[in-house]
């Protein structure tokens, strides 16, 4: 099974794998773009015999540095006569698709008090959570050989050769093990020259955080699908994170290139095997100016899609005028219309009740809102707008009545 594939030796609290391993250096990566571009134009694919393989070990734990790695290689280096596949692990986060919606798809109030990572990726696809639990997988080649079902069949052949856990893959690509519970989400980019294809596999995550941290929001917009899920270590409790690196890296390099042919101990010994690579800006020269850009708001949030938010919510009874009688529940709704992460359009519907008991400013509120960026920073000019409409004689904080109003706006924007 997977755990004799190979012999280990500790080395500097790492494991590195004797005789097919080789630690990368930044001379035999750096491809420059118009290299590539220049030497996929001027000849043809190499056939199965002048393709090789590598198994890339990210040694980095780090969300937006493993996804500044994976958008470093995709534009700098030639994958025609070298196939690559690189595995990843990180530290908790959140990661939605290029053209999804972290309102609507993360529980973005938990990720900030515990202090988790929400980032987009430049793939399409699904959210997902990972953590240490879970062994991410990307696979490389040129355009013209991208190949989804490739990569998801010599998974699922790894599965079942190192662990015996049978598996399937559904209509949306996703694998499927005990007829209907997910163990990976799958997403690609394609290119002119280059494309990949990265899948997520439960191994040992923690389903209850994933569970928190995925928590949806209402907004008109279009939703991830969600899904039953199941940690591999529940089918088989031999199964680790390092055990699964090793068995799908050995089934890659064991497989030829261009077909589902197992080659075995003799394939395996053509390749360039597992290297540990170490994602700086000495190996890879303009890696941090590509992680800077994915860690920034404008990108993981200002990115998002146009959408829109309603609420409600009932007055209490005694922040109304006394000396009406209602006949129907009194109501302060809140719509607002958000566009690039920023407040373009937002309504106050006050109900008569609390207008009549003191409450004013719904006209100046709108203006101090539109712009400002959809969180905390909404609720701020909120609060600052209605300040400004005190008399000078009045107290210099909100009354019952504005936080009243405040507390309504911040649940629209700091909760799911």
């Amino acid at each position: 099974m997977a755990q004799s594939m190979l012999r280990k030796v500790a080395m500097s609290g790492a494991c590195v794998f004797v005789g097919i391993t080789r630690r990368t250096s930044a001379r035999s990566l750096v491809t420059s773009s118009k290299a590539v571009a220049a030497k996929k134009t001027e000849k043809e694919l190499p056939p199965e015999g002048e393709i090789t393989k590598s198994v890339f070990m990210s040694q980095s734990n780090d969300i937006y540095t493993n996804l500044a790695l994976e958008d470093w290689m995709y534009r700098n280096m030639d994958f025609s006569n070298h196939h690559v596949m690189m595995v990843w692990r990180n530290e908790p986060c959140v990661v939605i698709g290029r053209h999804q919606n972290p309102w609507q798809e993360a529980n973005i109030p938990l990720l900030n008090e515990r202090e988790i990572a929400l980032a987009r990726r430049n793939s399409g696809g699904g959210t997902v959570y990972h953590d240490r639990g879970n062994l991410n997988i990307t696979f490389f080649t040129p355009k013209e050989r991208y190949d989804r079902k490739y990569n998801l069949e010599l998974i699922k052949r790894a599965l079942f050769r190192g662990f015996g856990i049978k598996s399937t893959i559904n209509e949306r690509q996703d694998l499927i093990v005990r007829d209907k519970y997910k163990i990976s989400g799958t997403a690609a980019k394609l290119g002119r020259l280059t494309a990949y294809h990265h899948c997520t596999l439960l191994v040992n995550a923690n389903k209850a955080d994933l569970s928190k941290a995925l928590a949806k929001r209402e907004t008109k917009a279009t939703p991830s699908t969600p899904s039953p899920v199941v940690n591999l270590v529940d089918l088989d409790n031999k199964v680790t994170v390092d055990s699964l690196q090793t068995a799908i890296g050995y089934e890659y390099l064991r497989t030829r290139a261009l077909e589902l042919e197992d080659g075995g101990q003799g394939q395996i010994s053509k390749q360039r095997g597992f290297q540990f690579v170490n994602p700086t800006d000495e190996w890879f020269p303009g890696l941090a100016e590509l992680k800077n850009e994915l860690q920034t708001w404008e990108w993981c949030y200002g990115r998002t899609p146009i959408f829109t938010v309603s609420r409600s919510f009932p007055v209490p009874a005694e922040l109304l005028a006394p000396s009406r009688v209602y006949t129907a529940t009194q109501e302060l709704v809140i719509n607002m219309t958000v566009e690039k992460g920023l407040i373009n359009d937002v309504t106050l519907s006050i109900p008569p009740g609390l207008i009549e008991s003191g409450f004013y400013g719904e006209a100046s509120v709108i203006t101090h809102l539109k712009g400002k960026r959809f969180t905390s920073e909404a609720l701020t000019a909120l609060q600052d707008a209605m300040l400004t409409r005190h008399s000078p004689g009045h107290s210099n904080g909100l009354d019952e009545k504005e936080q009243f109003v405040a507390k309504c706006f911040d649940q629209v924007v700091n909760t799911v």
